[in-house]
């Protein structure tokens, strides 16, 4: 079995692949004190409830946007499971598409990664929408290659500055409201957050097009991915796996024959 790691800003994201079934998923929260030990303990109950044995682990890769976060769970899986991990990234991992950037190696891990799953589940051209920490519009011509994209602060960004910026405003959760006009100030914060960002995705996705010059196929991943998916037509696709399918695909190109 596989274990991919996608560890982004927010969360950690841990899911352990049979072939093409994943055989179990968990989440952590982003801590860079966390040590090897603490994420080998956690994660070993976890394959213990599920009745798995750290040897049924035959290899590792890793993603990280937290650079700090590297040697842990490097470390994680050195000593817990025996293995050395294969970490996008390094010199020497093959992606399997090109990546057309003026700057290659600042394009965060979980946009290629994302990019890679895309390009081998969905005809091209596409935009991989990415709802995380912060919501990444990324774009794949139809030979499978990286072009580029938009970065734009996350929904719970948007909401935290919004209540850390005016004195009177509440922290709200996100939701999807029933109306467009609020009738007191939680409902038109929550309208403005919500309906202002699906405004933002389909003004991105249109001018994308536009400037890309034919219609593109959009992909939306990540955990508030179906919050929004469901309020707009742009989407069409909405696929939950899509960075841990990414993982499971470049362990594949570049496993030992």
């Amino acid at each position: 079995m596989l274990l991919v790691i996608d560890s982004g800003n927010t969360n950690i994201v841990f899911a352990l692949f049979d072939g093409d079934r994943i055989r179990g998923e968990w989440r952590s929260s982003t801590d860079t004190n966390r040590t090897a030990d603490e994420f080998g303990v956690w994660l070993s109950q976890l394959l213990a409830m599920e009745r798995i044995s750290p040897q049924d682990v035959e290899a590792c890769i890793i993603a990280s946007v937290v650079p700090a976060m590297l040697f842990a769970l490097k470390q994680l899986c050195r000593r817990y499971f025996g293995r050395e991990a294969l970490v996008v990234g390094d010199a020497g991992v093959q992606l399997g598409i090109g990546v057309l950037m003026d700057r290659p190696d600042e394009v965060g891990a979980d946009r290629l990664v994302n990019a890679v799953a895309a390009q081998k589940r969905y005809a091209g051209p596409l935009i991989v929408i990415d709802f995380g920490t912060a919501t990444t519009f990324d774009v794949v011509d139809g030979q499978g290659n990286y072009c580029g994209g938009v970065i734009a602060p996350g929904i719970n960004l948007s909401l935290e500055a919004l209540h850390m910026a005016a004195a009177k405003l509440p922290r709200v959760a996100i939701g999807r409201p029933k109306s467009v006009i609020g009738k007191s100030t939680v409902p038109a914060m929550r309208s403005g957050v919500y309906w202002g960002y699906i405004g933002l995705i389909e003004g991105l996705v249109k001018r994308i097009e536009g400037e890309f010059g034919v219609p593109m196929t959009v992909v939306a991943t990540g955990g508030l991915a179906p919050l929004f998916s469901e309020a707009t037509d742009v989407i069409q696709h909405l696929d939950r796996d899509l960075t841990l399918r990414g993982l499971l695909e470049i362990y594949r190109l570049n496993r030992p024959t």
